[in-house]
């Protein structure tokens, strides 16, 4: 190990003197961090300076601390930042300034030596060890800053977000027996300056009161508003050097306080507007990377080759390659890179290839068959779904036959021109007037289906039009089940769809239904859940819907097959 007392500021120097020079492969925005360190430490005329031994004392620190997780917990290893790292660490708590205290009548009481940036933000890829670093600077603002009273907060958009980085603290201090914390399941506390750590996480109006010395906002990208930041702000009012730290990976959400935050910083470092007191550095890809290029990850992810696997990266990468959904996931989680809330769902070059001009409904009578049916709308496309499964050397095949109605006058009044074509080929159905008419779907499905095909389950909508319907069809000996339009209901079919697609296991011959699954648009939570929207009006997607209220059906049987694994979750 080196003997250089100031090691850490050393290489954090290197490094940012390495990424400006290209010895190291990063993008615009972090190279811009680097150059803004490095012309920094040059000025002369500057009111703030860097103080090496303050760098050292936090990287220090820092590198006190256990791992808790994963295999250098296992070898109960301590913590070994990156170079990359401590050039954060060494941004953060190396540089200062002199700062005047005056009195309530103006006279100076004090001059201390302060932290030059007070809010930081850190953009960076998942699994780059951001929450671990997070935890680690909570514990040195609790610990080692020597502010009396210190209130250390972990805050998210959800109570369980927040404890992420509070509990790898709680860990961390549990394992280090050099720092006389009172370690508690809900807080941590240093009674020798009365300081604590604790998650946070509540609605803006309720924080007032809070006195903040530190706040870690973690995964800042899912805050919906900027309420609960704006309170965390102005409570560091009554703070000499308050720290405000938020680490995210990238969203969707442009309107939101992180993305805010993220143009701001943008805007400093290209020199735009100036703010002293504002440190950030973002990983990210530039602007015509190809995200499939395995040279470009490092990018995105600093820590590849230490905490990002980079046969995790190949595999992910190559699924985001495969299934068109899971491009945005990537993209963002991965990649590290800004995206559109909404993102296209079905391979469509995949679904094509599923597409049988020679598929027959009469070739499945007597066969069990699922329905699904949405009555979507009094004036505008209803649409029913039927599906059958069988076994083909060992796989099960699903297929799948669509009917469609709408009024006569959506035919010449609808934008979309294709209607009266697929009217006139038999895709689609009218029924007389400006209003569907349910009666004629009662009929066309007791005289096409009940009684032809054994039919074992039909998902309607309770929510639209569907209660008259229902009535009559289990009046008929029809089993009719309720399948709300939820991402419950919805996420997980989306998903075996995607794959029976993938699989070349699924077969359809409905051009109208093509049409809508071009149509659809999904919206990836947190949960990696998604659910099928339309990006217009316009773009109908009826078709789908009954397909998923279906599906829904069919894989809540006994099922014993799912593309790839060989079963299926049950809903």
């Amino acid at each position: 190990m080196s003997h250089d007392p100031n090691r850490h500021v050393t290489a954090a120097i290197k490094y940012a003197e390495d990424v400006c020079e290209r010895q190291i492969t990063t993008c615009r925005l972090t190279r811009l961090s680097c150059r803004r360190f490095l012309s920094d430490l040059e000025r002369e005329d500057a009111p703030w300076y860097f103080d090496a031994a303050a760098a050292e004392r936090a990287c220090s620190f820092i590198e006190m601390l256990p791992h808790i997780k994963g295999e250098w917990a296992k070898r109960r290893e301590l913590i070994v930042l990156q170079p990359w790292q401590m050039f954060s660490v060494c941004n953060i708590f190396g540089w200062l300034h002199a700062a005047d205290i005056r009195d309530a009548d103006g006279a100076l009481t004090i001059r201390a030596n302060t932290r030059r940036f007070r809010t930081c933000y850190e953009e960076v890829a998942r699994k780059n060890a951001k929450s671990t670093l997070a935890a680690a600077i909570g514990l040195y603002m609790l610990e080692e800053d020597g502010e009396a009273g210190a209130e250390v907060y972990s805050a998210a958009t959800t109570r369980n977000q927040a404890k992420i980085v509070f509990g790898i603290a709680n860990a961390m201090a549990k394992r280090t027996a050099e720092l006389p914390l009172e370690v508690r399941a809900h807080n941590i506390n240093k009674p020798e300056t009365a300081s604590l750590f604790e998650a946070l996480h509540a609605q803006g109006e309720t924080l007032d009161g809070y006195n903040i010395h530190c706040a870690l906002n973690d995964e800042l990208h899912a805050w919906k508003n900027r309420d609960v930041y704006n309170v965390i702000e102005t409570a560091t009012g009554s703070r000499l050097q308050p720290l405000i730290f938020n680490i995210t990976t990238a969203g969707s959400d442009t309107s939101g306080i992180c993305y805010e935050l993220r143009t701001y910083l943008v805007r400093i470092l290209e020199g735009q507007i100036e703010d002293d007191s504002f440190f950030g550095v973002i990983y990210t890809l530039d602007k015509d990377d190809d995200w499939t290029d395995r040279d470009v990850w490092i990018k995105s992810n600093p820590n590849l080759g230490v905490s990002v696997y980079p046969l995790d990266m190949e595999n992910l990468c190559r699924k985001a390659t495969e299934v068109v959904s899971q491009v945005n996931a990537f993209l963002t989680k991965r990649m590290n890179v800004w995206v559109n809330a909404a993102e296209a769902w079905m391979d469509m070059r995949k679904w094509e290839a599923c597409h049988d001009p020679h598929l027959k409904l009469e070739d499945f009578l007597g066969e069990d068959t699922y329905g699904g049916l949405d009555l979507a709308s009094k004036i505008d496309v209803n649409s029913m779904a039927q599906l059958f499964e069988r076994e083909i050397d060992g796989k099960q095949h699903i297929y799948c036959f669509m009917r469609h109605w709408l009024p006569e006058t959506a035919v010449l009044e609808d934008p979309n021109a294709q209607y009266d074509g697929w009217v006139r080929a038999g895709h689609m159905r009218t029924t007389p007037g400006n209003v569907i008419d349910v009666d004629q779907i009662e009929a066309d499905t007791l005289a096409e289906v009940s009684g032809i095909f054994n039919l074992v389950e039909l998902a309607v909508d309770p929510m639209h039009n569907s209660t008259q319907y229902g009535v009559h069809m289990a009046q008929q000996g029809i089993l009719v089940v309720d399948v709300r339009p939820t991402v419950l209901n919805f996420s997980e079919p989306m998903k075996w769809l995607e794959a029976y697609v993938k699989d070349g296991t699924f077969h359809h011959n409905c051009p109208v239904l093509t049409w809508m699954v071009s149509n659809v648009e999904v919206k990836r939570d947190q949960k990696d859940n998604i659910y099928p929207r339309k990006g217009a009006a316009n773009r109908k997607i009826d078709g789908v819907v009954a397909l998923l209220m279906a599906l829904n059906r069919l894989r809540a049987q006994e099922a014993t097959y799912f593309p790839g694994e060989g079963v299926v979750r049950v809903i």
